[in-house]
């Protein structure tokens, strides 16, 4: 029987996807990227925001019809939608033949058995639902299914998260934070390696915690080191890095180890330091500048990456107007924004003074504008540069290979255009000459050293 798997919401929840993939791939299922030839489907879902979740109970709805006009048996919901609305979904989402907790992906084929055996018994009407407790140990087995091309990977070092910012589901889907063992990380990374791994992207709900749970403290600076000696290993991108949990430390692994990116996401969320108080956010905009200048002293060429809120509850023309300020002087090397989505079971969703859905949009393409200008000046200022390039891609219509730098993490930043004198392969990394700025892009030739 063929499966055609569907993958929603962020990087976190594609690593839970690639591991069920595994599982299900060691139990000998076949897979198929046409839905109109899967006999099964299973959705990964995500209710982060509100789009995200209207986006997955549009695709389980769009799926289901298969049943009606396809090869379609059995339908599957995994991930925080599934985790969030598990006790009502059969009665809202009748399509569905089984839900799977966030907690639970390791049991996703006996859940894929159950399902079968009771529609080859004429038991179809009979829904399965599998999920452990938010605080269970989250699921390590090193063996994956990549879905990134190979050349580079997710790593996934924790599961929930402890924060509680006031406008955030995530501790209610995912619990409270747990680390990954070290030696588990370290085994999951060998066996990437040798598969072809180079790149390896360090994400969690966040990452700076890592080890306070099993270790008794901040232990990503020993784990950063130690990924550092993983044979095949050429990359080390970190993401969501919460500014206050930076220490010195790992700030100097970061100077100092080369295969790590000089590249940082910080999701600061925003400037004013009343908005930052109401979101239960626990540092300020003086401590957040204080940061970015030390990392721009003791790392030099960081590039900073950062995500903002605009429109949370309260926030005043002049709260906006602060963070409009703030971006424009501060001139982060990559900037997202998202306009606040009140999701309920939050304390921000009761919050007095919620902010019109247009007020907040035209906030959010304000400082979209205001950072596209920021972008396309520093990438102006790189025009005769020499800089690794990690290859993705060909485009034979144009004769030209596509990559990334160490500035750019995949699918969010931007891409680096390069003429070769020689073939080149997925996975190379090459040094390159940018020649031409591109709007976020870069463009150049390869150096053949």
């Amino acid at each position: 029987m063929k499966i055609f798997f569907v993958s929603l919401g962020c990087d976190k929840n594609l690593v839970d996807s690639e591991k069920m993939l595994g599982i299900l791939s060691d139990r000998g299922y076949e897979f198929t990227d046409d839905e109109n030839d899967a006999d099964i489907i299973i959705i990964n879902t995500c209710c982060f925001i509100g789009d995200a979740k209207e986006e997955s109970i549009s695709e389980i709805i769009r799926l289901g019809a298969l049943k009606e006009t396809g090869k379609l048996k059995c339908l599957i919901a995994g991930g925080c939608l599934a985790q969030r609305y598990m006790d009502e979904i059969f009665a809202d989402l009748p399509e569905l033949d089984a839900v799977i907790g966030t907690m639970s992906i390791g049991s996703v084929a006996e859940v894929l058995d159950e399902v079968l055996g009771n529609i080859s018994s004429g038991k179809k009407d009979i829904k399965v639902s599998r999920a452990q407790t938010l605080d269970a140990k989250p699921y390590s087995d090193k063996h994956r299914s990549l879905t990134t091309g190979g050349h580079y990977a997710y790593f996934k070092i924790a599961e929930g998260c402890n924060k509680r910012c006031t406008y955030c589901i995530i501790p209610y889907v995912r619990g409270s934070y747990r680390s990954i063992p070290m030696e588990d990380l370290i085994s999951e990374a060998e066996d990437l390696a040798s598969k072809g791994v180079r790149e390896l992207i360090i994400v969690a709900q966040e990452t700076t915690l890592y080890g306070v749970d099993l270790y008794g403290k901040k232990c990503l600076p020993e784990l950063l080191v130690k990924l550092c000696k993983v044979d095949g290993i050429r990359w080390i991108r970190l993401l969501y890095a919460y500014p206050e949990e930076i220490t010195d430390e790992l700030i100097d692994v970061i100077a100092s180890e080369e295969k790590i990116c000089k590249y940082l996401d910080l999701p600061i969320q925003h400037a004013s330091n009343e908005i930052l108080r109401r979101m239960g956010r626990k540092t300020s905009k003086e401590s957040i500048t204080a940061l970015i200048e030390k990392l721009r002293s003791k790392v030099p060429g960081i590039a900073l990456r950062t995500t903002l809120i605009s429109g949370f509850p309260g926030e005043t023309q002049e709260d906006f107007e602060e963070l409009y300020r703030f971006v424009n002087e501060t001139e982060f090397d990559r900037l997202g924004v998202f306009t606040y989505s009140a999701e309920e079971g939050t304390p921000a969703a009761v919050m007095p003074d919620q902010v019109p859905s247009d007020i907040a949009s035209g906030r959010r393409d304000e400082l979209m504008e205001l950072q596209q200008a920021v972008t396309f000046d520093l990438n102006e200022s790189h025009v005769g540069e020499e800089l690794d390039l990690l290859v993705e891609g060909y485009l034979p219509e144009e004769g030209i290979y596509v990559g990334r730098t160490y500035r750019d993490a995949p699918g969010v930043d931007g891409l680096f255009f390069v003429k070769a004198a020689r073939e080149l392969m997925t996975g190379d990394i090459i040094r390159a000459k940018v020649t031409e700025a591109v709007g976020y892009d870069l463009s150049g030739v390869m150096i053949d050293e």
